[in-house]
């Protein structure tokens, strides 16, 4: 699972990295969260756009959103049976620019610690999503989004059980391209990060309130043992 992640890239660079036709700004986030609108890229009429959506896939046909549970990750082994994503997995594919993500190890007692994951040569990461438009009785719009997930490497086995789903290069191309390549094939690109391409460490658990923001939250933790969850815990955000 993917609950919370870091974007440093400048708006610049994200359009180079996925060859958007458009700028959307990007400031350094260092804790983005849930709920909150987080930059993507998709394909409209064969052309990459720099879109904002909110994180939390609100399918076209919900009725109310306020009714709908928050889905933030889509499991890679069964999006293409659950309702909720596999019509935007034929036609509704995105790519979710970050610089690393936070994953949370639970301990022997039941304390949650996190820790900063990136890739090992420092590269940006480019995530594979879903997003789906819903529209409101007024004609109102919202873009929204889920996470693909797959089961952890050996890298990140020890820490979490999932990790999110990495597109690069072609593989980013043949996700993207929802007018030429089948949902079939589009999961074929889908699988876990090489081994040896990733690198954690602990971080400090100032980073399990989304209110918190910041590049100290990315430093390695000085701190030995974790906060309890509680009211500013990981699991009180979902």
């Amino acid at each position: 699972m993917c609950g919370r992640y870091v974007l440093t890239l400048p708006s610049e660079a994200i359009q180079a990295l996925l060859n958007t036709r458009n700028l959307e700004e990007s400031v350094p986030r260092y804790n983005i969260a849930p709920t909150q609108p987080v930059l993507a890229v998709w394909e409209q009429a064969g052309r990459r756009e720099a879109k904002l959506a909110r994180w939390g896939l609100v399918p076209g046909w919900v009725k109310d959103p306020r009714d709908f549970p928050l889905i933030i990750n889509a499991r890679a082994e069964s999006m293409a049976q659950k309702p909720a994503f596999r019509d935007a997995l034929k036609h509704q594919r995105c790519a979710v620019p970050a610089t690393g993500y936070y994953e949370w190890q639970t301990d022997a007692q039941g304390r949650k610690r996190p820790h900063f994951i990136a890739f090992r040569d420092g590269r940006p990461m480019i995530m594979a999503g879903l997003y789906a438009t819903w529209t409101g009785p007024e004609g109102e719009e919202i873009d929204s989004l889920a996470l693909v997930t797959v089961p952890a490497n050996a890298d990140l086995a020890g820490i979490h059980h999932r990790m999110p789903a990495f597109i690069e290069g072609e593989t980013a191309d043949l996700w993207l391209d929802v007018r030429n390549v089948r949902a079939a094939e589009a999961e074929k690109v889908i699988r876990p990060a090489p081994e040896g391409s990733l690198i954690a460490h602990p971080v400090s658990t100032r980073v399990n309130s989304a209110h918190n923001d910041g590049p100290d939250l990315i430093a390695p933790a000085i701190e030995d043992v974790p906060a309890p969850s509680g009211k500013d815990g990981q699991l009180d955000l979902f």
